[in-house]
């Protein structure tokens, strides 16, 4: 079949449930339409559960369950899905991200994840283990999948990666000083690479930051943009080209009033000079 995607079933709790769900229907003789009429959606609904692109309900476990006669196997599963602890839309921007020629962020609070170091990623996740947010399974498959996406980064040609990050960012201690000082290391050499470029918008830019949540905009080969925001409780992924255009002008406004890549390098390396 063409342009059929492989699914890695040991990758994800997402990919898993797709696998099984790609694997019964192939066993039946359905196409994606034919189950989606069974299970009460689109066939375009189907696919992007059987690629990861969207996670499983409980409903909709509930329904494949009904249909391929299977107890409560993909109820069971769809429950793992939800229990990463990765919000809504998280895992479809992924995807996407492992394949876009431009990525552009805006974080708050904390270094984006494509920037962490694997100290200050741990941190941040035993943090959040602490708190009782996530458990320690979670965690760590956390930092698996942050990982891979960093590890993605690395193929060719590399995508482009435009960062800003609020003052927060780096002002911010996690993990210790000694973590800390890594991971400022780590911005500075980001910053010298080929494909990227990494601004600061400092704390005096006050009301004309653009952004009061963190955003991610994506490109991909084809030119086309998706959109990725995302709160504590909740994500979402946009691909509306009105409202990412939106986002998109914002992200070059933000850009243009952040600091400059060479003065963010130099308040990085300023407040490095403080750190072990």
């Amino acid at each position: 079949m063409v342009n059929r995607k492989e699914l890695d079933p040991d990758s994800s709790p997402t990919a898993a449930f797709g696998e099984r769900l790609r694997r019964l229907r192939d066993g039946r003789g359905w196409t994606q339409d034919e189950l989606g009429e069974r299970i009460g959606c689109t066939g375009s609904h189907i696919s992007a559960v059987e690629t990861g692109r969207r996670p499983p309900t409980r409903q909709f476990a509930a329904s494949a369950d009904r249909v391929f006669a299977t107890g409560d196997k993909f109820e069971r599963q769809s429950l793992a899905v939800r229990q990463t602890a990765l919000l809504e839309g998280f895992p479809e921007y992924v995807g996407h991200e492992g394949r876009a020629v431009e990525i552009r962020l805006f974080e708050l609070g904390i270094i984006p994840g494509l920037l962490q170091t694997p100290e200050y990623a741990a941190a941040i996740a035993t943090g959040a283990v602490r708190r009782g947010a996530i458990t320690e399974q979670q965690a760590e498959d956390r930092l698996t999948l942050l990982a891979r996406r960093q590890a993605s980064l690395e193929r060719s040609p590399a995508p482009l990666v435009y960062a800003v990050l609020d003052e927060s960012c780096i002002r911010r201690p996690v993990g210790g000083p000694v973590v800390m000082a890594s991971q400022l290391e780590r911005l500075v050499a980001f910053a010298e690479l080929p494909s990227t470029v990494l601004q600061i918008a400092p704390y005096d830019l006050g009301e004309r930051r653009s952004f009061d949540l963190p955003i991610r905009l994506i490109t991909l080969p084809d030119r086309s943009m998706v959109a990725y925001a995302e709160s504590a409780a909740q994500g979402h992924l946009d691909r509306d080209s009105r409202v990412v255009l939106t986002m998109s002008t914002a992200y070059h406004q933000l850009q243009a009033e952040a600091a400059s890549q060479a003065a963010s390098v130099a308040m990085i390396s300023q407040l490095r000079k403080g750190t072990p």
